[in-house]
């Protein structure tokens, strides 16, 4: 298996910022009762002009001049978000229109809070399998070598705008949830390179985190029509609804098991890995993850105190932020874990340049 390192980082983030203060100005909480529980702060909100696309375009543009790398050398863009603009055209092939990409395989996925790491493998899977941008065109010879000789990149990109899917009147998910968007540009690694590669996903198809479709489909009517086991009938799905504890229960049994997955499969052991960079959905499962694994705390890095959960988008934007704060350094080595609505889970052990 070919494996991928990150060359680039961008992020962005929406210009409304709000409180855990601002919050119980509208509904029955407070800052001193939302962090001890969350580790968050605050969040950022989009504004009238923004949304998960001019975000991940941002962002998108932020990667690809940190990678330093030409436009006609992309070949895939992949984005992950379970709050597209639209239902079509993809994000991706919107991001490839704007950022003025050729005309290369572009597509969304939804894997939730697992989102990034699925698009990577994604892009891997691409880059790997060497399409050719020009195949479409058999009379352009030369531009399909030349092309088929630079494309050796992929623009991998996690954007979201929750806060379009929370209820302002539902204390489980309004607390919680962000807005932003975070990129990465990946390369195949050489031959020579000793960069180590492995991933695994997974899913679980129990849910526990349900959002509301764009339309209304025969499943969420199906819903609508069964009980709960009171025997009250279910609301529509309007809004994001979680089960904060089953998805709480279910992180703290995950992450531990996708790190030692990684870990067995590449013959690692933790003090061979510089970072572990966890969605950041709450800072009591991180910690409860450090505690169980007997892992020094330093390796973890969190910044969901000022964000809060931007579901696929919080892993690729705590990179961006890592390294703007000096703590990413070529050849570090991460272990990346996601976990998230389906339930879905994935991990990978991946370089940074």
């Amino acid at each position: 298996m070919k494996g991928i390192k990150i060359i680039g980082l961008g992020g962005a983030l929406p210009g409304k910022t709000v409180t855990n203060d601002a919050l119980g100005e509208i509904m029955d909480t407070s800052d001193a009762w939302i962090y001890p529980r969350t580790g968050i702060h605050e969040r950022k909100f989009c504004t009238e002009n923004e949304s998960a696309l001019t975000l991940a375009i941002e962002a998108g543009r932020k990667a690809l001049e940190d990678a330093g790398i030409k436009k006609e050398s992309i070949g895939a863009v992949i984005v992950a978000s379970m709050s597209p603009d639209l239902a079509t055209p993809s994000m991706a092939a919107l991001i490839q229109r704007e950022l003025e990409l050729p005309e290369v395989p572009a597509l969304d996925l939804n894997a939730a809070c697992s989102g990034f790491i699925y698009a990577l493998e994604v892009a891997r899977g691409l880059l790997s399998a060497g399409l050719d941008v020009c195949d479409i065109y058999p009379d352009k010879k030369e531009e399909r070598e030349s092309r088929k000789a630079s494309q050796k990149y992929a623009l991998v990109i996690g954007t979201e705008q929750l806060s379009r899917l929370v209820s302002m009147e539902d204390r489980t998910t309004a607390i919680l949830f962000g807005d932003g968007a975070g990129a990465a540009v990946i390369a195949l690694n050489r031959e020579e390179d000793e960069n180590l590669y492995v991933s695994l996903l997974g899913s679980r198809g129990s849910g526990a985190i349900e959002a509301p479709s764009i339309y209304t489909g025969a499943y969420e009517q199906k819903l609508r029509k069964s009980t709960s086991e009171d025997g009250q009938e279910k609301p529509k799905i309007d809004h994001m609804l979680m089960d904060g504890k089953d998805v709480f229960v279910f992180a703290c049994d995950i992450i531990p098991k996708i790190i030692n997955g990684l870990l067995d499969k590449t013959g690692l052991s933790l003090s061979d890995v510089d970072h572990v960079v966890c969605h950041q959905a709450n800072a009591r499962i991180i910690k409860h993850v450090i505690r169980a694994m007997h892992a020094p705390s330093e390796k973890f890095f969190m910044n969901m105190e000022t964000l809060g959960n931007i579901s696929a988008a919080s892993i690729p934007i705590a990179l961006f932020d890592m390294k703007n704060k000096g703590l990413l350094h070529e050849g570090d080595r991460m272990i990346l874990a996601g976990f998230g609505g389906g339930l879905t889970w994935g991990g990978c052990v991946i370089n940074y340049r």
